[in-house]
């Protein structure tokens, strides 16, 4: 398969020996051009590449090429007004996700088995369910995100996408030192809570249910969706355009400009009031969570939409089972579940606590040969 245009934004002239991995283009790679999904950076070539790029290439990794987004990531559609919208594979005519549309849409369409994304609001996990991939947010922090360009640096991450739970499981081994992912004989072995059935399409409900009801030891929990914390993402978004947006305002695309224009209005005193809220949604899910293991949910409630919708107004459903974990700085795991709504691919999300990363991992390895074994009967 050729992939379509709108995936790549760079390649080497020369291929590096190493498994290629495609490298959302919001991390800069030396010596080949780093847009950050941004007209005013077309020209730039950084002279270091970012941290996970670097420890991916003394893994024996090498860098396939440099995948179109969102512009500066913010965004769940990667509809990129100056270098085009990145297509879904596995749904022409849809969209493939975002802000990692491109590196997900690049593992759909068979160029690479691996990927690098990033992750602040749902957008290694967003295009992960829409293309049918997995994509894995892990604990924040755990993977540097020295040499990206930020969105929200306190809900910014720097996360594997690969055909796969095994292939993310595998970059994480390269990502983080000394990490080793878990193992698990039988999902019997954790009990899990699940949630947000109900914020789900008819069919992405159901193969989630029937996901779920894998796991023999579970039950359904209250679990809260995300804190009015919102403003404080806002915040950080600003102060990170604030030296550049002012006279480089009609660079930006409309969506991002509008979004922007938000951002700068945002007030000491709503930043200090969504502050709070972070905290108290951050104990009231380690409350929720007391006694189990793992969580899991519908990733996104709705399959990948017609690729010309506005992004403004499938945004907040888009984030709505995604963003809690950004805000959480908690591991999260999209694995796809079967055929949903019009046949394209549904999603299941699997979540854990701090540091949960390799459990979580483990059972969404095991949950994907259990899906694909269930698919085959």
């Amino acid at each position: 398969m050729t992939a379509p245009d709108g995936i790549w934004l760079a390649r080497p002239e020369r291929p590096a020996a190493g498994v290629p991995v495609a490298v959302k283009d919001l991390l800069d790679t030396a010596g080949l051009v780093t847009t950050y999904g941004s007209i005013l950076f077309a020209e730039h070539v950084p002279e270091r590449s970012a941290e996970a790029v670097l420890r991916l290439e003394q893994a024996g990794y090498a860098v396939a090429g440099k995948t179109n987004l969102h512009e500066f990531a913010y965004g769940i559609s990667s509809q990129n007004p100056h270098f085009g919208t990145v297509p879904n594979p596995r749904a022409p005519g849809r969209l493939a996700g975002g802000s990692s549309g491109g590196s997900a849409a690049a593992i759909a369409a068979g160029e690479v088995e691996l990927a690098l994304g990033t992750d602040s609001g749902g957008s290694i996990r967003i295009p992960a369910a829409w293309c049918g991939i997995a994509g894995f947010k892990p604990t924040f922090d755990l993977v540097p995100a020295d040499g990206c360009f930020p969105l929200a640096p306190s809900y910014d991450h720097v996360g594997p996408m690969a055909s796969t739970v095994e292939g993310c499981a595998e970059l994480m081994e390269a990502l983080v030192p000394g990490f080793a992912p878990g193992a698990l004989e039988s999902l019997e072995e954790i009990e899990v809570g699940v949630a947000w059935l109900d914020g789900a399409d008819p069919l992405v409900r159901a193969r989630a249910e029937a996901a779920a009801a894998l796991f023999p030891r579970r039950r359904n929990v209250d679990f809260p969706l995300a804190a009015d914390d919102y403003r404080l993402f806002m915040r950080e978004v600003a102060d990170v355009h604030r030296g550049l947006f002012p006279e480089n305002a009609d660079a930006y695309g409309d969506n991002v400009r509008g979004k922007l224009e938000r951002c700068l209005r945002v007030t000491d005193a709503e930043v200090e009031a969504a502050r709070r809220a972070r905290e108290e949604y951050r104990a009231r899910c380690e409350e929720a969570l007391d006694g189990l293991d793992l969580l899991v949910t519908p990733t996104v409630g709705m399959v990948a939409p017609p690729a010309d919708v506005d992004e403004l107004t499938i945004r907040e459903r888009g984030i709505r089972f995604t963003y809690p974990f950004d805000s959480l700085g908690w591991p999260a795991l999209a694995l796809p579940c079967g055929a949903a709504e019009d046949g394209l691919p549904a999603s299941i999300q699997l979540a854990g606590r701090a540091g949960d990363d390799a459990r979580v991992l483990a059972a969404g390895r095991l949950l994907a040969s259990l899906v694909r074994g269930t698919a085959r009967t």
